[in-house]
């Protein structure tokens, strides 16, 4: 039985590994396979090749590699981060209750370390509200800071309807805090979704931590990195054999590492960049044009101007978005409804809500994101099964909308 073909539009859940990142991998699985703790030749060969994407990934943030972290992945560095520095702070101020503010928006790894300090009594938060695009407004970040303001959490770009956040601006309102504080505030972002599309040079952004993942853009799976700012602290999460300065233990998973650093190093062309940004633009530009004119009733979240340029995310009232993507799947189109780490969930999307969506239109949510491999054939399949696919979904269903 032939296999179906596939049309993949859901980048913003995981890109495809880059044939160029995987041939930089092989060697570390067989040939240079040593551990990059070890004293030997082998290890040595190992600890070069980290120490390699290392340096990589912070001549592309514009920092130090020592500023540098490898993590497991965006999760744990946006827990490390949040649960790290707040631990820090508890563990040398008995008595203080330090104050985390974040956007109403963010990725769910942000969300419930905060929410987990919130519960067990040892922070407080505020969520900032966004506007119907999904942006933060600086003055409502500067409303929202107190005496006990410790971190400040806004992503880059959401990796559910693309809104890339006015970082600069947020940064400039906590560098005035902080200009008549004694303790700093620290700004953190998740940029997961922004490294091939984005700025994330760390000091132009005027952020002390940052969370990414390779597996994002062209990289794999289970390795990502956290840069931390020179003079901070951070509590560590894992414990053991004290590798990456003591902070982060654990068996350097070198083939990943290269691999993670070769994608980064390919996201650093500026070449390439451009026309990769061009190119899926121009598609997801008539995309958008195209299902908003076949699918009646059918709306973008956000706008088009502060949005990452592989993302369009709809609403189609009257459906379920469950419903759409696995009727769609049966034709061999790979969609979502939001983030794939919440994909389980019955619960409409926080991030639409955020936005003013209302409860009964959130559910009918589909995201489809393009990438550096996607074709006009795979927007044309898209194209050719989709409003079908609503029609049927309406006739079925009880809501009237």
């Amino acid at each position: 039985m032939a296999k179906q073909k596939s049309f993949y539009l859901d980048n913003a859940a995981t890109t495809p590994v880059d044939p160029r990142v995987l041939q930089a991998m092989a060697p570390y699985f067989n040939e240079a396979f040593g551990n990059a703790s070890s004293l030997h030749g082998k290890g040595n060969e190992a600890m070069v090749a980290v120490e390699a994407s290392r340096a990589k990934i912070a001549s592309f943030l514009g920092c130090s590699s020592e500023n540098v972290y490898f993590t497991s992945g965006a999760t744990e560095s946006d827990n490390w981060a949040i649960l790290g520095l707040t631990r820090a702070i508890l563990r040398d101020n008995s008595g203080f209750k330090p104050h985390i503010i974040i956007s109403a928006v963010e990725h769910e790894a942000v969300i419930e370390p905060v929410r987990r300090l919130v519960k067990d009594g040892l922070a407080e938060s505020t969520y900032l509200k966004v506007d119907k695009n999904g942006l933060v407004s600086p003055e409502d970040l500067k409303k929202s800071i107190k005496a006990n303001t410790v971190l400040v959490s806004v992503m880059l770009a959401n990796n559910e309807i693309g809104s890339i956040q006015p970082l600069t601006k947020l940064a400039q309102v906590i560098a005035e805090a902080n200009s008549s504080r004694k303790r700093r505030i620290l700004f953190h972002t998740d940029a997961t979704q922004a490294p091939a599309y984005v700025e994330c040079n760390v000091k132009k952004l005027g952020v002390d931590l940052m969370s990414l993942s390779a597996h994002k853009i062209y990289g794999p799976k289970g390795v990502g990195a956290l840069y931390v700012g020179s003079g901070i602290k951070l509590e560590p999460l894992v414990y053991g054999g004290g590798q990456q300065q003591g902070a982060r233990s654990g068996t350097y998973n070198v083939a990943e590492i290269v691999g993670f650093g070769k994608a980064v190093e390919i996201v650093s062309d500026k070449k390439e960049r451009s026309e990769d940004i061009k190119r899926i633009k121009e598609l997801r530009d008539y995309l958008v044009k195209q299902v908003l004119v076949k699918v009646p009733r059918s709306s973008l979240n956000g706008s088009l101007k502060d949005r990452l340029p592989n993302n369009a995310s709809f609403i189609f009232p009257g459906v379920e978005g469950e419903s759409v993507v696995l009727m769609l799947s049966r034709h061999g189109i790979c969609a979502s409804t939001g983030s794939a780490c919440s994909s389980g969930s019955l619960e409409p999307s926080h991030v639409l809500l955020a936005i003013g969506v209302p409860i009964e239109h959130a559910h009918g949510s589909l995201r489809l994101t393009l990438g550096r491999f996607t074709k006009k054939s795979d927007i044309e399949a898209l194209l050719k099964h989709l409003p079908s696919t609503i029609e049927k979904l309406r006739q079925m269903s009880p809501l009237k909308n």
